[in-house]
């Protein structure tokens, strides 16, 4: 994934979380707006390069993964994402000093908006 792309993952996924989220998060880390979206970007960069590392080929689009029901129906990009969840959450930690279990809640709140913005990605590419 370029810069660019990554910065456009990025804005794509603040875009999905709408600005109550980010508050919530931001509420979540003890920070404010810029903060929460500095560390979404940490943590959308990291989640994008696991989302990248298991692409699934054109022939499994990710239809339904994005909904509510993607975890249960064993959505590929969700089990990947929530696989990848906890070395990500360590990762981000370390990189930004926050405590690693609060980093993994922002995770898990970010995943859903992972897999919406992954999920309408891939509608477009057909």
């Amino acid at each position: 994934m370029t810069e660019d792309s990554a910065t456009t993952f990025h804005d794509d996924i603040l875009d999905e979380l709408g600005g109550d989220k980010v508050q919530e998060i931001a509420g979540l880390l003890g920070t404010d707006e810029a903060g929460a979206r500095d560390v979404v970007g940490t943590t959308a960069s990291a989640l994008s390069g696991e989302a990248a590392a298991a692409e699934t080929p054109r022939e499994a689009p990710l239809q339904g993964v994005a909904t509510l029901g993607g975890f249960a129906t064993g959505g590929l990009m969700a089990g990947v994402l929530a696989k990848a969840a906890r070395p990500v959450a360590n990762a981000v930690a370390k990189r930004t000093g926050l405590p690693p279990a609060t980093v993994a809640r922002v995770v898990e709140m970010l995943i859903p908006a992972v897999l919406a913005v992954l999920t309408k990605r891939a509608a477009k590419k057909r």
